[in-house]
């Protein structure tokens, strides 16, 4: 049985302003956030916003085994885009420990991915670690790195999920996926935990 819920708006306006509410939120803050090219422009829409900041923790839910200072960090891009608004960014890594997040926001790929946990790899939720090393099978030609991820059981004891994807093609997968079509990784994180979904066309 999964549980997934469509948001009414899942435009770019609409998940800025979902995150915000979390951001706004009193005391402490921890947030979990993707990498990518989908959420460039909603990170310079929310940087540029006045809120708490400073209580604001931000980690990535996945990270390619590579120098912080290269293109294809996931954290590099985190403080590339938040450095300046005063909120900590931590790496992700096996030695450093995971809290628990107030907000989860995860992309998906065209295979069913979520974070870097692929169709491939196929961890035992309640025996992994929280930070795993995987290594994708076949490796993405435009992100051909080893990985380290958040495994299942971290993402699903998340406060909040949300799981924001573009295109018609990836809405047909999540769709099939609610309807029991396949066992992809977005399917048995729904399985573990409510999700709400942030749609728009492109």
């Amino acid at each position: 049985m999964t549980d997934l819920r469509w948001a009414a708006d899942g435009s770019d306006a609409a998940v800025v302003e979902a995150v915000a509410a979390v951001v706004s939120r009193t005391g402490p803050v921890t947030l979990c956030l993707p990498g990518g090219s989908t959420p460039a422009p909603i990170f310079t829409s929310l940087a540029a916003m006045l809120l708490p900041w400073d209580k604001v923790t931000i980690m990535p839910g996945d990270e390619r085994r590579v120098p912080h200072d290269h293109p294809a960090s996931n954290v590099g891009q985190l403080r590339a885009a938040f450095g300046a608004t005063g909120a900590t960014i931590e790496p992700l890594s096996p030695d450093l420990p995971v809290p628990r997040f107030d907000l989860i926001w995860l992309g998906m790929g065209g295979d069913g991915h979520v974070a870097s946990l692929f169709p491939s790899a196929n961890p035992d939720p309640a025996a992994a670690p929280a930070v795993i090393d995987v290594t994708p099978e076949p490796l993405p030609p435009e992100a051909p790195f080893d990985r380290l991820t958040l495994n299942l059981a971290a993402i699903a004891d998340s406060a909040a999920i949300m799981l924001v994807i573009r295109g018609a093609a990836k809405r047909s997968l999540l769709e099939a996926t609610v309807a029991g079509a396949n066992d992809l990784p977005v399917a048995r994180l729904l399985r573990l935990a409510p999700v709400t979904a942030f749609w728009s066309p492109a």
